[in-house]
Formats: structure tokens, C-alpha cells, sequence
């Protein structure tokens, strides 16, 4: 499911540059884990180019190909030779989560529909080769409770699953809050299930 398995996403902002028949090119990419975010980050650029030409944008809020936070802008570049090429770069870069905003200073020589849908997508590309990426890994909050007496095993086996223990309540049982990578989540339930012979509550946090 595309939701609950690891992506990479880019690690911070990350900017590429290029002439092309005399008009520049920046593209500055980032991480936009919601749309408030990539709708911030592009106000940020474009304050800073507030003197170009153009300043088109594209991004995907979610998954890698997820098109249900998608945006886009032309910026006044003829309709359909910017936006969208970035995009269509975005949702299949295979990365999540990502911004990007291509600055344009006019040179002079007019690119044509072609030349700009080229442009935009490449400058897209180019800044995707080199952006650095780290992985998202989605997790869950579970809480367990169980008796004390399966406390140790329970232990045991919550590095292989990648858990991490927020809490621990003792009272007449133990009651731990745990987060988990989402895609380990009900394995790691199954294999808590096994060692308590099923004495388990299990409470879904998110």
C-alpha cells in the first residue's frame, strides 16, 4: 500500500542553474510534506526572484506518483509548457514530498511551446540528479498492555521490528506506547501476541 512504505524525500533545499538561449534557469527543489508547506516554500522563492521573468511551480504533497496533493503553475508561461511538465516530472521522479520552483530570467530569444516544456522539465531533472535525499519512514503509535511477567520478551523483540518505546506505565499489568514503521506495525502485534499466548490489548494511537 502506498501509504505506509518507506520513500525518499529530499533533505533540505537544493538549487540548480542553467542558460538556455540566453534565458536563465534556476530551480530550486524542497520538501513539502503537506500543501502548506510547498505553498510556503514557493512564496519563499518567489520573494526571493522577485525581479524574474517567471517563477513556475510544481509539487507533490504525499507519496511518490500520489496525485491526491498535487499542484501547479504556469506563472504566465503559455498555457501547459510549465506546470505541468514539472509536475510530470515530480510524480515519476520516484521521490516524496517534494517541491519545485523553476525561476526564469528572459533573455531575449523566445524558446517556443517546445523549447519551454523542454526548459521546465529539464530544469526539474536536472536539480532531481544531484538533490539530496533521505528516507521517510511513515510510522504508527501503538499502545500494548500486557502482564509484567511478558515484559522481558517483549523487549526482546522490539528492535527487530524498529520500535521505539515512548512511555512505560507500570501499574498491576505494563502498559507501553510504542511507535513503529507503519509497515511493520502488524507483524510486530502478531509476534507481541505470540509471546503473551494472546493476553494482549492492543490500542491503534494513529
Amino acid at each position: 500500500m502506498i501509504m505506509t512504505s518507506r520513500y525518499p524525500v529530499p533533505a533540505g533545499v537544493h538549487r540548480v542553474e542553467e542558460t538556455i538561449n540566453r534565458s536563465r534557469f534556476l530551480t530550486t527543489v524542497g520538501h513539502a510534506p503537506t500543501v502548506e508547506a510547498a505553498r510556503a516554500f514557493i512564496a519563499q522563492v518567489r520573494e526571493e526572484f522577485a525581479d524574474a521573468t517567471h517563477n513556475c511551480w510544481a509539487y507533490v504533497a504525499g507519496p511518490p506518483g500520489s496525485t491526491a496533493q498535487v499542484g501547479m503553475s504556469d506563472d504566465g508561461e503559455p498555457h501547459g509548457t510549465a506546470g505541468r511538465p514539472m509536475l510530470t516530472v515530480l510524480l515519476h521522479s520516484g521521490v516524496g514530498e517534494i517541491v519545485a520552483v523553476v525561476t526564469r530570467y528572459y533573455g531575449g530569444i523566445k524558446l517556443g511551446k517546445g523549447g519551454l516544456v523542454r526548459a521546465y522539465s529539464g530544469g526539474v531533472k536536472l536539480a532531481l540528479e544531484t538533490v539530496p535525499l533521505v528516507e521517510k519512514v511513515p510510522r504508527r503509535e501503538l499502545a500494548l498492555t500486557f502482564a509484567y511477567s511478558f515484559l522481558t520478551p517483549v523487549q526482546r523483540l522490539l528492535p527487530s521490528f524498529e520500535a521505539d518505546v515512548q512511555s512505560e506505565l507500570f501499574t498491576d499489568r505494563v502498559r507501553l506506547l510504542l511507535t513503529v514503521p507503519a509497515e511493520q506495525a502488524d507483524a510486530l502485534v502478531e509476534a507481541i501476541r505470540e509471546v503473551t499466548h494472546g493476553r494482549l490489548d492492543v490500542e491503534h494511537v494513529n
